[in-house]
């Protein structure tokens, strides 16, 4: 299939496609095992809901926001639509949202996409059966082709509609830093996707794959890691592959760049990260609150960012702090020392890159105004189940 077919999504309306297989295309092409779908794992359960929690935000925001005519959902690895148990994996999830909201009906434009040419039947079948799939104005795609550099400099030349990307590989084959850049690089457009650590990790001094890892990281980044981690500890070696990748992502601080871990069932390690790319602080921000909610373990009331099954919940990612909110208070006063800010400038001042979300922020706030060490304007405030609210206007004025 042509690729400019697939990514033609600025210029012409869209019908659903019979799905197109590549000549000598072998079924089992995306790599990913059967026994993957067999069930769906809570974490698999977890990183879906995460998804289809930002898709609702994204397209909240885009829909009142874009003056585009239409808002693009792009799933490069999209799966079968359900696991063998009937459980709904990520597309039908974001379909179902699209059927029953009355604007996305009108504006939402989705390409679902997978190398497995049964994946993508199974898929194709899965979205034709929902119920008021017939009301929407652009019905579903799904589209059988192998995601590579092709695809990433056709996304490259293409001037897209304001679009949510979701990059799911079962490996690595195919994500790469240029095809996530691609996806972000018009107005209004983020990406997430899934970054297998483990095998990652694995690959990053493997020979054979070489090629792999310098798409991901960059070919100069990927040099150095590969001379850097060999000797580190592995709590330090995942440290600095995430930060390195934050900062290839990142476009020298442009983007903002957020994770979340998720920890191998049965043990104390990390099996993938799924992670946030945005250009603006509000999807940033939207984002880093939804995975507050799914984050499996808190720590005075600040969040590991981070699913760990039941079995492993001794786990602390949070060790270094004793706590936390204290920690963010003393560096609230550091930080602002000599000033008069109201909460919600405090808050977006100081949260970018630490764990830190708003009811974290007030909780600090009150402890601080508790042991006089702020004053806050107005100081009669209401008072909540026995806690003085902090409202986002209140003024909170720092000593010198």
């Amino acid at each position: 299939m042509d690729n400019n077919e697939f990514l033609s999504i600025s210029s012409e309306d869209l019908e659903i496609a019979q799905i197109r297989k590549r000549p000598n295309f072998q079924v089992g092409g995306s790599n990913v095992p059967r026994q993957f779908f067999e069930e769906a794992l809570d974490q698999s359960e977890v990183k879906s809901q995460i998804v289809a929690d930002y898709f609702g935000a994204w397209t909240t925001i885009m829909a009142s926001k874009s003056r585009s005519e239409k808002l693009a959902y792009i799933d490069l690895f999209s799966g079968p639509g359900r696991y063998s148990n009937g459980t709904k994996s990520t597309p039908l999830k974001v379909v179902e949202q699209i059927i029953a909201h009355p604007i996305l009906k009108e504006k939402m434009v989705v390409l679902f996409n997978d190398a497995d040419s049964e994946f993508a039947n199974n898929l194709h079948t899965q979205l034709i059966q929902l119920p008021g799939i017939d009301n929407l104005r652009h019905k579903p795609q799904v589209f059988n082709s192998v995601v590579g550099d092709e695809m990433a400099e056709q996304l490259e030349k293409t001037s897209l509609v304001p679009s949510l990307g979701f990059i799911d590989p079962w490996g690595y084959k195919g994500l790469s830093s240029r095809l996530i850049a691609a996806l972000i690089k018009d107005w209004g457009s983020d990406c997430i996707f899934f970054f297998n650590y483990n095998r990652i990790n694995m690959g990053l001094t493997n020979p054979v794959v070489v090629e792999h890892m310098n798409s991901i990281f960059g070919e100069k980044r990927a040099d150095w890691l590969r001379g850097k981690v060999r000797k580190m500890l592995p709590e330090e070696r995942e440290q600095t592959i995430l930060n390195e990748l934050a900062e290839k992502l990142s476009n020298n601080r442009k983007n903002y760049v957020l994770p979340f871990r998720f920890i191998r069932a049965g043990g104390e390690r990390t099996s993938h990260y799924l992670i946030l790319v945005s250009k603006h602080v509000l999807g940033y921000t939207i984002m880093k609150n939804i995975m507050y909610r799914y984050s499996s373990e808190h720590n005075d009331g600040v969040a590991s960012f981070s699913y760990i099954p039941v079995s492993n919940r001794q786990l602390s990612l949070l060790s270094l702090y004793d706590r936390p909110v204290d920690n963010l208070a003393d560096d609230l006063c550091h930080c602002f020392a000599g000033k008069s800010l109201n909460v919600q400038q405090i808050h977006d001042l100081h949260h970018i890159n630490t764990p830190f979300v708003m009811a974290n922020y007030k909780e600090a706030l009150r402890r601080l105004e508790l042991n006089q060490r702020v004053t806050c304007d107005p100081c009669k405030r209401r008072v909540i189940n026995g806690i003085k609210s902090m409202a986002d206007h209140v003024i909170i004025s720092f000593p010198q």
